[in-house]
């Protein structure tokens, strides 16, 4: 292990805040000599397997977390005066049980608290879900370090004896912050040191990392601009050029921390204490209802053979073969629920008049189009089945099924409500500012002509990439 780890770390994944990608920022940690590493995005866990994989493939041990959003009051009160002020606070999982609730509370922060653009979570939600999760007390705009900076040193006493009993003790730390160009911060590190001495709460030293490489902060200003809608040279805007935010090495933190060494060292104590292993690659299907006495395997058997003399009367061999050879593929790879379970919603979409349409290459499949999941004969127009499904294939069958717009509502009730809500999830998907658009937004922030910047844009081919939103 290195002699410092970084605890506080923001990827691309803090959207339109991190400049880095997760692999080049993993890449950089190895290079740069660290055995360990922290993500710790705004508010959410998006980048938290691709860093988790990322991590173990170049031989480093991943640290997950997010920086998160404490509401003063509480998360559900949310009022554009009272509720405007914000408190950051960094979660890290020190176990699995740690990730999964740090998946609770993000998820609860978007669900429930969130305002202002903002997910929000709060103390009482802390409290719930606290075990297995280290917590730092944050950047500036921390609430300890707010009210120490408000010089309201009694009041963050008592805050951080809270913080301290949400966690447990050694598990909340007080956090010194490496940005010594950042108005005050010094101040706030020096009462810190005070406060963990007067306290026993132990002191972390940490960086709010958002970029590599120091030259690359007039971009992540620019990123800010984007997000904000500013011009870089609006004077009563935060410059966020004057603060190195930059990923530096384990050499540099240290020196410049010498007075403090138990904060360097407790970086790579949490590092040791965390173990998350994440079980990856291991299917969930919904608990379908079968018959009694009746298998997954069994149910589906039975009803391939039902339904297929609706579409084949005379049953040729040709095609009980076709269903036996794939009812076996399925069997091996224990998909049956899942085929059991997408015939069933679709049935109902069915039976309630609900425009649905399945593409792609479960087309392939005999027994899906006598289940009724498509409705394009594979026979007659000679599909193969290994395409949508072989022994060979590592990832599992994909059926997409499209629904009217106007009823997708009454398709997510239903298998809510049949399945469980804990079984059910809607996906999400990142937009991205394609490449011209990236350059108009980047010259709107830098206050050029839209004339100019258009001209630009146009240089560039179609469809080529920018950055995600």
């Amino acid at each position: 292990m290195s002699e410092f780890v970084h605890l506080h770390v923001h990827s691309h994944y803090s959207l339109l805040c991190g400049l880095t990608k997760v692999k080049p920022l993993v890449q950089a940690a190895k290079d740069r000599g660290f055995s360990a590493l922290a993500l710790t995005d705004n508010g959410a866990m998006y980048g938290a397997i691709e860093f988790y994989q990322t991590c173990l493939k170049v031989g480093i041990k991943p640290i997950i977390g997010f920086d998160a959003y404490v509401a003063p009051r509480g998360m559900l009160d949310k009022d554009l005066v009272e509720d405007k002020t914000l408190y950051r606070l960094v979660l890290i999982a020190e176990n699995y049980t740690g990730y999964r609730n740090l998946m609770k509370l993000s998820s609860e922060g978007y669900l429930h608290g969130f305002f202002n653009g903002k997910p929000r979570i709060d103390k009482e939600l802390l409290r719930k879900y606290h075990e297995g999760v280290i917590a730092l007390s944050g950047s500036i705009g921390g609430e300890v370090p707010q009210l120490l900076l408000g010089n309201k040193d009694d009041l963050a006493k008592k805050v951080a004896l809270e913080y301290r009993d949400i966690f447990g003790d050694n598990n909340f730390f007080l956090e010194l912050q490496d940005h010594p160009a950042i108005e005050g911060q010094l101040q706030v590190n020096t009462k810190m040191i005070a406060l963990s001495k007067e306290t026993g709460i132990p002191l972390v030293v940490t960086r709010d990392v958002h970029y590599l490489n120091q030259d690359e902060a007039d971009s992540q200003d620019i990123l800010r601009c984007i997000s904000e809608g500013w011009k870089v040279g609006y004077s009563d805007r935060e410059d966020f050029r004057h603060v190195d935010r930059s990923f530096n090495t384990a050499k540099d933190i240290t020196s410049r921390f010498r007075h403090v060494p138990e904060a360097v060292k407790n970086t790579v104590e949490i590092a040791d204490r965390v173990n998350i292993e994440i079980p990856l690659n291991n299917w969930h299907f919904a608990p379908v209802e079968l018959p009694p006495g009746k298998t997954a395997d069994e149910f589906l058997r039975e009803e391939a053979f039902r339904c297929a003399p609706d579409f084949y009367p005379d049953m040729a061999p040709e095609i009980v073969e076709r269903i036996e050879y794939e009812l076996g593929i399925i069997k091996t790879k224990g998909y049956s629920p899942y085929f059991i379970c997408v015939a069933d919603y679709v049935q109902y979409a069915k039976s309630k008049g609900i425009v649905e349409s399945t593409r792609g290459s479960a087309a392939g499949s005999l027994v899906s189009y006598v289940l009724g999941i498509t409705t394009v004969d594979p026979i007659r127009f000679k599909l193969p089945f290994e395409r949508f499904l072989n022994p060979f294939r590592p990832s599992p069958p994909d059926v997409d099924t499209d629904f009217a717009d106007d009823r997708r509502d009454e398709m997510i009730e239903y298998v809510t409500h049949k399945y469980g809500a804990d079984k059910v999830a809607q996906i999400i998907t990142f937009g991205t500012m394609a490449a011209r658009a990236s350059v108009r937004d980047v010259g709107r922030a830098l206050g050029l002509s839209y004339g100019f910047c258009d001209q630009v844009a146009k240089l560039i081919p179609q469809g080529a990439q920018g950055f995600p939103m």
